[in-house]
């Protein structure tokens, strides 16, 4: 019998309140270790603040205290500020349209209206998944999905790996994609100073790409698994699923309250659309419409005014995590600049790369997104972190800095399908009952693809000189 004292103890990843907070004390020890620097600010074109790359420069060092290590946290929400309320707006605003289920029924009935129509329904869903996806960024809305596409995948059969990945590739295509994802291109082309959701033509082909890219991984091995179901990773598993499951035979309806709810919700959805590209519309007026949406899109749909509440109260909870995850990230870039550190990395990066082609430095900044975006699974806590740095940088080695939003972009969407410290991840795949290590097996190819596509997209950027800069 094996000694229990024996087995090696597994690894398991740190929380990410408790990663996050030691790189706030790696940054507070490297504020004493390494020189502190600045380089004069300029102004550029559009009147936007930018580097003057000959002007670096050794200043007083500022390192930061015991206190000013704590004082860094909410310190980084006040900075943060907008950020976080818009997380909470949107969280909280899109649970209230949950609660009308208008989604539910538009996904049931979407679903059931391919039944029979085979391998046709995996481009139809993954589709419209991409599409929310890139406009709103609510990834965690796979764990409506699957449940509501499970048994009709099965029905067909395929297996429970294509519906887990119908959802979460779908999903993670269009958060790639980000035409208007308030989470990261949004928060990126702030911090870089960019005109919110400029660049969005290229973005459009950027998705259309992806998004047929996953498409096809995923019809591949449908069509495998329906001609032969023992190659299904999760074969056994289906069948006690199978057994255990029971359809509904009829079709969720929407009443004409819940119709003429959806309709308004669309309406004013697109009316937001319209205010960020004609009147600038900033991160308080893209929160108030989102609580507009909600609440319009509510009482619309019959709710009442304490349910109302109830769910928006709700949706906050959902985004807690993320919300706290994005002041804890911003409280790194606190110190940085407490203790005039940030520039002095930005010059060390710059004299790094300096010579090399643009394209290969892009590419390269694509490979540090990716590594942090595995440390760092929230795509806003992410943008925080890295685009204070990589949007300068930009500057310093001759990218634009809309490659450079791109790069985040790429490295944080291609993430999400295999994160395991991502919690709507890690959900997503309970619900589908699919392990993960059979789905990373599954996975990694695409992982790979996605990647060298990015990869090629940030070259093509970079020729055109992608901006408006």
């Amino acid at each position: 019998m094996e000694n229990p004292k024996s087995r090696k103890p597994k690894f398991q990843m740190p929380h990410i309140f408790a990663l996050l907070f030691s790189f706030i004390v790696i940054m507070v020890i490297l504020t004493y270790i390494v020189p502190a620097g600045v380089y004069d600010r300029i102004e550029g074109p559009e009147g936007r603040m930018m580097i003057d790359p000959d002007s670096y420069h050794l200043v007083e060092k500022t390192p930061v205290s015991l206190l000013g290590l704590f004082i860094a946290v909410p310190q980084g929400f006040v900075d943060a500020g907008w950020i976080v309320v818009l997380t909470f707006c949107v969280g909280g605003g899109f649970v209230i349209i949950k609660k009308t289920r208008i989604i539910e029924v538009v996904v049931d009935n979407i679903a059931r209206k391919f039944s029979k129509k085979g391998l046709l329904i995996i481009p139809i869903l993954m589709i419209a998944f991409a599409l929310l996806d890139a406009f709103i960024g609510m990834c965690e809305l796979t764990m409506v999905y699957v449940p509501l596409i499970l048994g009709l995948v099965l029905a067909l059969g395929f297996d429970s790996v294509t519906a887990a990945a119908i959802a979460l590739v779908g999903s993670c295509a269009g958060f790639t994609a980000a035409l208007t994802n308030p989470f990261t291109v949004g928060i990126a082309q702030k911090i870089a100073g960019l005109p919110l959701y400029s660049g969005i033509r290229f973005r459009i082909v950027t998705l259309a790409v992806t998004t047929a890219i996953g498409i096809l991984y995923v019809m591949r091995y449908a069509v495998k698994v329906r001609k032969n179901p023992g190659l299904s990773q999760v074969y056994e598993q289906d069948l006690v699923t199978k057994a255990n499951m029971k359809q509904s035979e009829e079709a969720l309806k929407a009443s004409p309250r819940q119709k003429t709810a959806g309709i308004a919700a669309l309406i004013l959805f697109a009316v937001m659309i319209y205010g960020v590209l004609r009147f600038q519309w900033d991160l308080p007026e893209i929160g108030g419409t989102f609580i507009a949406i909600g609440i319009v899109t509510g009482l619309i749909a019959g709710l009442k005014g304490n349910e109302i509440c109830e769910a928006f109260m709700e949706g906050c909870q959902d985004v807690l995590m993320g919300a706290l995850v994005i002041g804890l990230a911003r409280g790194i870039v606190v110190v940085m600049n407490q203790g005039q550190i940030i520039d002095t990395l930005i010059y060390a990066l710059s004299m790094g790369v300096k010579g090399l082609p643009g394209s290969i430095t892009a590419v390269g900044m694509l490979g540090v997104q990716a590594v942090f975006s595995f440390l760092v699974p929230s795509g806003s806590g992410m943008t925080l972190i890295t685009m204070p740095i990589m949007a300068p940088l930009a500057d310093l080695v001759h990218i634009t800095r809309q490659t450079a939003v791109l790069a985040l972009q790429y490295a944080d969407g291609i993430s999400n399908i295999l994160t395991p410290t991502s919690g709507y991840f890690m959900a997503t795949l309970a619900i589908a009952k699919v392990p993960y290590e059979k789905w990373f097996k599954f996975m990694w190819p695409l992982f790979i693809i996605w990647t060298a596509t990015g990869a090629v997209f940030l070259i093509i950027a970079q020729a055109i000189q992608w901006g408006p800069f």
